[in-house]
C-alpha cells in the first residue's frame, strides 16, 4: 500500500508543535495579554474615575444651586422686611410731621386767637378812654351853658362824628 506522506503523523513532530504553541502561547501572554490587560485595566480605572469626578461635580453643582437658590429666597425675604420696615417707618414718621404741623398750628391760632383777643381788649379799651373823653367834654360844655334840644343834638352828632375820626 502505498504511503501518505502529506497525511504520515510524526509523534515527535506533534510534541514539537504542541510545545512550540505552549512556548508561543506563554509567550504571548507574558508580553502581549499582559501589557494589554494592563492598558486597559488603567484605562477602565480613568474612564471610572471621570464618571466619579462627573458624579461629585453634579453633587457639588446641585448643592450649590440649592445654596443659591436658599440665598435668593432667604434675600427677597430680608429686603421684603426691609421695606415693610422702611415703609411703617415712613408712616410713623409721616403721622409724626403731621401731629407736629396739626400741634404748631393748633398753637398759632391759639396765639393769634390771644392776640386778637387783645388787640380787641385794647380797642374797647381806647374806646372806652375815647368816649369817656368826649363825654368829659360834652359834660364840661354841658356844665357851662343850658343845653336846648338843638344843642343836645348837635352835641350828640359831634360826638359821633369824633366816634367816626377816632376809628
Amino acid at each position: 500500500m502505498p504511503t501518505l506522506d502529506f497525511i504520515s503523523i510524526d509523534p515527535w513532530r506533534m510534541i514539537m508543535q504542541i510545545g512550540n504553541l505552549i512556548i508561543l502561547f506563554l509567550l504571548m501572554k507574558k508580553f502581549l495579554f499582559k501589557p494589554v490587560k494592563a492598558i486597559l485595566d488603567k484605562r477602565q480605572a480613568e474612564v471610572d474615575s471621570m464618571y466619579n469626578e462627573a458624579a461629585a461635580a453634579e453633587t457639588a453643582a446641585k448643592e450649590m444651586r440649592d445654596d443659591y437658590e436658599q440665598r435668593l429666597a432667604s434675600a427677597k425675604q430680608e429686603a421684603g422686611e426691609i421695606l415693610r420696615d422702611a415703609s411703617q417707618k415712613a408712616q410713623l414718621r409721616s403721622e409724626e410731621m403731621l401731629d407736629e404741623t396739626r400741634q404748631q398750628t393748633a398753637a398759632m391760632k391759639a396765639k393769634a386767637s390771644a392776640e386778637i383777643e387783645q388787640e380787641k381788649k385794647k380797642a374797647a379799651n381806647d374806646i372806652k378812654d375815647e368816649v369817656s373823653s368826649i363825654a368829659m367834654d360834652i359834660a364840661s360844655k354841658v356844665v357851662e351853658r343850658e343845653i336846648s334840644a338843638a344843642d343836645h343834638a348837635a352835641l350828640v352828632d359831634a360826638f359821633i362824628s369824633n366816634m367816626g375820626d377816632a376809628s
